[in-house]
């Protein structure tokens, strides 16, 4: 059975994707991956996000496609999972085959409607510290793999899976970044095209970044503010 559809905001069509995973990348801060789970709308917001493509070597899409890797080359909007950190990890495919977005972190966003309350608990519950406790509000989407856990995303349920999908959406609710944070990629190699600026993030929500690098001392990374 499909759930109860969102009233206040509209899925995201597969053109969204379409155009380079850099343009798609930046347009993606802001909007909101809603996931139907366990009776409830979990929502993320988008505010760090990496783009990948076919001919860069940090890419998956560049090692070859394989049965897992499929999902890179199908068209624009099509979910792409795959393991990393101890976990799961959201991309969507875009651009041309072998392009992709994967989503670094967020914050949460649930919808007041549609039972709010509840399904920020649920996201917090997803995926709690040692013992049990909350993480922060501003740290619990703060990671690819906590993007992922806190929404309940798994490889199993959604690699593979064309967006708009009854149960997993991307919506625009907006909301846009005033400013863009645009620095390199975390855990490239640097034979594998480490030097590529194509990590943004949203200049209001550093602070939820998998890594803020304006704070970073130990390993400072280049960076620079872009528009929107």
């Amino acid at each position: 059975m499909n759930p109860p559809l969102p009233k206040t905001v509209k899925a995201l069509p597969p053109g969204f994707f379409n155009p380079h995973p850099v343009e798609v990348a930046k347009a993606l801060l802001g909007k909101v991956v809603l996931h139907y789970a366990k009776g409830l709308w979990l929502g993320g917001m988008v505010v760090e996000a990496e783009a990948y493509a076919l001919t860069d070597k940090g890419s998956h899409a560049s090692l070859g496609q394989t049965p897992s890797r499929a999902p890179l080359f199908q068209p624009p909007g099509t979910v792409y999972m795959y393991y990393a950190r101890g976990g799961d990890s959201f991309n969507v495919s875009c651009g041309g085959p072998g392009d992709a977005v994967l989503v670094k972190a967020g914050v949460p966003w649930v919808l007041p409607e549609e039972g709010g309350q509840r399904a920020l608990h649920q996201i917090t519950q997803n995926h709690p510290l040692p013992g049990g406790r909350p993480r922060p509000p501003k740290r619990v989407l703060a990671g690819q793999v906590l993007f992922a856990k806190g929404l309940g995303l798994k490889v199993k349920d959604w690699s593979g899976v064309q967006l708009p999908h009854p149960h997993l959406w991307v919506v625009d609710v907006g909301y846009g970044p005033t400013k863009v944070l645009q620095t390199t990629r975390l855990g490239i190699s640097a034979d594998r095209d480490a030097h590529l600026p194509w990590r943004f993030i949203d200049g209001a929500h550093l602070a939820s970044a998998t890594q803020n690098p304006l704070t970073q001392k130990t390993h400072p990374v280049p960076w620079n503010w872009v528009d929107p």
